[in-house]
């Protein structure tokens, strides 16, 4: 059987990401935000999603490729007869009147290579998850659509009767397609597509430059910072954990959920790798969005929310499509906003500890300090001995979880660093107290015969989750019971090639198929903490391999054959790539170009 991989590469630019297919069609398209219905989500449904493709008549081959160090992706395409042509996609980001330019706009290059090849470009936009098709009005150089929240129009210097019938002609001159939403191109349309690709080509790879990103396997960390930086909606800061829904975790399984949102959960892992290579503008739009949420936040923490913060993400299932290669359901919302998530308290204040022990950070700007730790404080307080959904978001399963209790010591731990910074004794005195009570509960999920901590009080079922232990330093990593406790692991979870299960044991949905990717990422970074740096290094190898022929990481992995499943691209795959290549860099001493 065949390895499954995405044939898509992924382009953005801070408001709106769009996946183009090795076949030229764009296969996934949200607008005007991340979260939005699709205008083109053939992804999920080739009838209902729409089209856009640039396509010969007669059999082809494609390559596609990013401009290196950038978020620019090109396709080749070469026709039996030998000519070919070149798609150049690109969502334009670049600096304009001391801000940034992000429009909702598509950016099409089409350019002959060889020959005189015949091509036609489809282009069907649809509305409301394909419920809606649009009105189609034709213009002199332009077409419109008509019918959506808002209009869209495709600009082009290719025939419109070419463009309107669907009809092949000849490309024997470069060609560009500007689909925009809301507000049309305005501009000349040749020197102005060619600017803005000049200039998002140029600001990508300044970003890449002012990023401190060691030498070890530098390619595949340049390009999941990449793909994190474009996860970022930057309106807010929110990072989502992917721009996808309903990618099945395995074929069949019904594990298919809309990730067009930020959990709250993997803010600190987000937040350490954007740290780790620099870049500072991210992570403190990043904190910008967590406070605004934390203070608004008078009850219980949600474990995701919009990004915008909005708390309602109710779940509906769109029965009409089919769903990616035929797996229902498809999901719009996520029902784990609902969920009781004990980490989250504790993920919120080590996520946000920086703004009191960085000091690029003014730290005069923070303000009600006491008040808003006191505030979290209470809130682990309040949960610490409560049953939660736990990390992987059990819908009906509710235990005391190691991981749950985990982050509240870490986050306890937080709290006393900032209640020093601030010189405020009580709550030292709290958050002391708090870390003692959390770790009461941790050592309950510890079995001395095997030399493991379970996954929660009183069971005996293992977790992946719980090599956190060693990498938040709960455990001391040169402990003898930190490597007994990762050897067990490795033991029961460990596949072949460095995959790792995130657990092994039924859930609501059965046992789980596929082996989940930033669980494989963690277990590189554990060995590496446990002294073991050349096994790290070996299985962080292994790993590579998994990537599609862009360097993007899925969600999930089978194990036997390698293939991708699960939400693509995963931003926190390509954060679990970033934060382990760090710890073997730093092991390794390699230098760091800044």
């Amino acid at each position: 059987m065949a390895r499954h991989t995405y044939n898509t590469g992924l382009i953005g630019n801070c408001a709106y990401m769009a996946h183009i297919n090795k076949n030229t069609n764009v296969d996934w398209l949200c607008w005007p935000r991340f979260d939005s219905t699709f205008v083109f989500g053939g992804l999920l449904d080739e009838k209902k999603g729409g089209a856009f493709s640039i396509l010969p008549a007669e059999p082809y081959t494609s390559h596609q490729y990013y401009l290196e160090n950038t978020n620019v992706l090109i396709t080749e395409i070469t026709l039996e007869n030998k000519s070919s042509y070149r798609v150049t996609d690109f969502a334009p980001r670049f600096q304009e009147h001391q801000r940034y330019y992000k429009a909702l706009m598509l950016i099409r290059k089409i350019e002959p290579i060889n020959g005189s090849p015949r091509v036609a470009v489809k282009c069907e936009p649809v509305s409301d998850y394909g419920s809606t098709k649009l009105h189609v009005n034709r213009g002199s150089n332009h077409i419109q659509f008509l019918g959506g929240d808002e209009d869209m129009r495709l600009t082009t210097n290719i025939p419109i009767s070419y463009v309107f019938d669907e009809q092949l002609f000849v490309l024997n001159d470069t060609r560009y397609l500007v689909l925009t939403y809301g507000e049309p191109l305005e501009a000349p349309l040749l020197s102005t597509a060619e600017r803005f690709l000049r200039e998002t080509i140029q600001y990508w790879r300044i970003w890449i430059k002012h990023s401190s990103i060691a030498t070890y396997y530098q390619p595949y960390v340049i390009r999941s910072a990449l793909t994190l930086k474009i996860h970022q909606f930057e309106d807010t800061g929110a990072i989502i954990a992917a721009s996808t829904t309903s990618l099945p975790e395995a074929p069949g399984t019904g594990r298919n959920w809309d990730y067009r949102y930020c959990w709250l959960r993997d803010t600190y892992y987000v937040i350490m790798a954007l740290n780790h290579i620099g870049h500072f503008e991210e992570m403190e739009k990043y904190f910008g969005y967590v406070t605004d949420i934390s203070f608004a936040e008078d009850q219980r923490y949600q474990p995701l929310y919009g990004i915008t913060g909005q708390k309602q993400l109710t779940e509906n299932i769109l029965d009409d499509l089919e769903g990616y290669l035929g797996n229902k359901p498809v999901r719009v919302g996520n029902q784990a906003f609902e969920h009781i998530q004990n980490d989250i308290y504790g993920q919120v204040l080590i996520s946000l500890l920086p703004l009191y022990t960085d000091h690029r950070f003014v730290f005069s700007e923070r303000k009600d300090s006491a008040r808003w730790i006191a505030f979290l404080l209470t809130k682990i307080e309040q949960t610490i001995d409560e049953k939660d959904a736990g990390i992987w978001e059990f819908r009906n399963m509710a235990n005391i979880h190691c991981y749950s209790n985990l982050f509240q010591w870490a986050g306890a731990s937080a709290g006393e660093k900032m209640a020093r910074t601030i010189d405020n004794k009580p709550l030292v005195k709290k958050a002391l107290a708090l870390k003692k009570r959390a770790a009461k509960h941790i050592e309950s999920c510890y079995d001395p015969k095997r030399k493991v901590y379970t996954n929660s009080v009183d069971s005996s079922n293992l977790d992946a989750s719980t090599l956190q232990l060693i990498m938040m330093n709960y455990l001391d990593p040169a402990s003898d019971r930190a490597k007994d406790h990762l050897i067990a692991l490795e033991k029961v979870l460990k596949a072949e090639k460095g995959l790792f299960y995130r657990y092994l044991y039924k859930d609501d949905f059965g046992k789980p198929q596929t082996t989940f990717l930033v669980c494989a990422f963690w277990y590189v970074e554990a060995l590496a903490c446990v002294g073991r740096l050349d096994d790290a290094m070996r299985e962080f190898e292994n790993l590579l391999q998994f990537s599609n022929h862009l360097l993007l990481f899925s969600e999930d992995v089978d194990e036997t054959d390698g293939s991708q499943w699960g939400n693509f691209p995963q931003a926190y795959s390509h954060v679990g790539l970033m934060n382990a290549a760090y710890r073997i860099a730093m092991k390794l001493d390699r230098p760091i170009f800044l």
